[in-house]
């Protein structure tokens, strides 16, 4: 009998002059959550998708309780007990929970074959317990939130008797509070002996759950590591090739004058008595827990939603912008943290997308030049290393990490002296992230003020010159990057929120 109940060896798959997986090894042991990690493009999704039988290998073979396997169709994996369960979950929102989880395997009585509704309720209501979910399976699916329509298909796979359950970027569009309701999920079916691939990009993730790790890189096969045995710079150099120390590009960049300056600015019930200054070419990072109040100070800079007290100085002049469009015509732009709700449109192609923010730029007497269009968007993709087939692709094909390069390159179009930057690498991966990080980069040696609003302090620590720290709308630290240690950005966070504000030196 073997130790593992799933394993892949020498697993190769090839699409038109792409080499997608190239000798992939991996395996599975019962009762364990195995995190796979990689840059986007590694090979992740790829060798999912031969999991469950979307794709068939090339090459390779598969192995089941240590029985050789051929899985050629999504019901073979499903006979043999595999279930995946994707970022975006995808349901029947006008149907109830018990709908959706026994769908395609109603209980139906033997002789009428009439649906047993109440059996599949109760059934349903069994499975929603041992999850340890409170809501009615009677509901509708489309009413409830992205982790408990989640949690509806982790009860979907255990109604099938899943041994094996796969989840692709579960967390990406939840909360902590939601990302901490699923990772007691997940631990409870370890703990009744599911085996469970757990994908994400996120480090605590991996942390928080696995037991090991197998890490693909540029579609080949790194390694596999119990989680005690690689600690986290071995993992970004098994990811990405590279050490740690050369993710923060931090650059010696002339400061020059100043270039936005906030006194007191407050707004009812979100913060209040905020002061900071902005200069050319500095790198000014807006951090504190969750709640602080960092996206809703950017937001009313920019004029999305008004502050009550205090003022604004951009480049000289006071201001208060009503509006975005007055902020963007100033010089003050914003990548926002939700990137596909509010800083792209999907449907469009990557130039409409470019374009947008300085239309009068491309345009004359009231005619778009699609020529000036596609060429500043093929300028803009070459210099952010954007990879996409072309401009004519839609925003919504490219990866989270090129989709953020899009969003910069729109920034970049217009005429600009300052950029907000709200979380600008999440949900993106480590690789991505580095690219990210170079253009904040030349983007100070240019010359531009950026405010980059980060939860993740080693981000914080290698790019910013000065940290700005928020607990509950109120500043309690104004730091010296230089001399600063992620313990005292911390303290800070957790500290006063009385107004009393620390200038570090």
């Amino acid at each position: 009998m073997s130790e593992y109940i799933l394993e892949l060896r020498g697993i190769s798959k090839t699409f038109p002059g792409v080499k997608a997986l190239d000798d992939v090894n991996f395996n599975l042991k019962p009762g364990e959550i195995h995190s796979i990690m990689g840059e986007n493009g590694a090979g992740k999704s790829t060798l999912i998708k031969i999991m469950t039988g979307v794709y068939i290998a090339d090459e390779g073979q598969m192995f089941f309780n240590g029985e050789s396997v051929v899985i050629k169709n999504t019901n073979d994996s499903q006979r043999l007990g595999i279930a995946a369960i994707y970022q975006y979950v995808t349901s029947y929102p006008d149907l109830s929970v018990t709908e959706n989880i026994f769908i395609r395997h109603e209980k139906v009585h033997p002789i009428t074959k009439k649906i047993r509704w109440k059996a599949m309720h109760q059934a349903a209501s069994e499975l929603l317990r041992q999850l340890g979910a409170s809501f009615d399976p009677r509901t509708r699916m489309g009413t409830l939130s992205v982790a408990q329509q989640q949690i509806v298909e982790i009860a979907k796979a255990l109604s099938v008797n899943a041994r094996i359950i796969i989840m692709d970027e579960p967390t990406a569009a939840l909360s902590n509070r939601e990302s901490e309701e699923l990772y007691r999920v997940t631990e409870k079916l370890r703990n009744d002996g599911v085996a469970i691939i757990f994908i994400s990009h996120r480090m605590e993730d991996f942390y928080r759950l696995a037991d090991r790790v197998t890490v693909l890189r540029d579609a080949k096969y790194i390694g596999t590591w119990n989680k005690s045995d690689i600690d986290h710079d071995k993992l970004v150099m098994a990811m990405v090739g590279r050490e740690i120390t050369q993710m923060f590009p931090k650059r010696s960049v002339r400061i020059g004058k100043e270039i936005l300056r906030v006194e007191n600015l407050g707004r009812e019930g979100y913060f209040k008595d905020i002061s900071f200054n902005l200069h050319k070419g500095e790198i000014l990072a807006l951090t504190g827990l969750v709640g602080a109040g960092r996206t809703e100070l950017c937001e009313s800079l920019y004029g999305i939603a008004p502050f009550d007290e205090g003022a604004i100085w951009f480049d000289g002049k006071q201001v208060k912008f009503r509006h975005p469009r007055e902020a963007l015509d100033n010089g003050l732009g914003y990548l926002p943290e939700d990137r596909l709700g509010h800083g792209l449109v999907l449907d469009w192609e990557l130039f409409r997308n470019v374009s947008l923010p300085a239309l009068k730029e491309f345009s004359f007497r009231g005619f778009l030049s699609l020529m000036k269009e596609i060429r500043k968007t093929k300028e803009f993709g070459e210099r952010l290393e954007v990879k996409a087939t072309s401009v004519f692709d839609k925003a919504a094909t490219l990866s989270g990490g090129n989709q953020q390069k899009i969003i910069v390159a729109k920034l970049l179009t217009a005429d600009l002296k300052v950029i907000i930057l709200d979380e600008p690498t999440k949900g993106v991966d480590v690789g991505a992230k580095t690219a990210i990080f170079d253009i904040m980069g030349d983007l100070a040696e240019m010359g531009y003020g950026i405010i980059m609003i980060s939860s993740e302090m080693v981000e914080v620590l290698g790019l910013s010159d000065r940290i700005v720290v928020m607990k509950e709308g109120r500043v309690t630290a104004v730091l010296n990057t230089a001399h600063t240690s992620q313990e005292q950005i911390l303290r800070s966070a957790l500290g006063s929120a009385n107004g009393e504000v620390n200038h570090g030196k």
